[in-house]
């Protein structure tokens, strides 16, 4: 049962970093990693070895941060690559604009 705790309580704090970021798919992508890692990390190694399920999330935490961040990074290069970014003064953030004429933060968040 305690380990089940502290797996629960590892995914539910990456689940809350997961809604509380808004500065950009690195962020985003690492934390939904690692929370997803420690969840799996947290089954297999409560199910292999000696059965346990704290360090199984602790390493699953860390490989699926470090993998997310990656893939948050390429999210980010793709994006740069595929549209011009532009300046804002006064809100000191890039943005770009699409195909419609919308306008969006550089992280991909809407622009009002």
């Amino acid at each position: 049962m305690k380990n089940f705790k502290t797996t629960a309580a590892i995914a539910a704090m990456g689940l809350l970093a997961v809604g509380c970021t808004q500065t950009g798919n690195i962020e985003r992508n690492a934390a939904g990693g690692a929370a997803a890692g420690a969840l799996v990390g947290a089954i297999i190694g409560n199910n292999v070895g000696d059965g346990d399920a704290e360090t199984g999330a602790a390493i699953g935490a860390v490989v699926g941060g470090a993998a997310g961040a990656q893939r948050g990074r390429e999210m980010d290069q793709r994006q740069q690559g595929q549209q011009q970014l532009y300046f804002d003064q006064r809100a000191q953030r890039y943005y770009y604009v699409d195909q419609y004429g919308n306008t969006y933060w550089q992280n991909g968040e809407r622009r009002s």
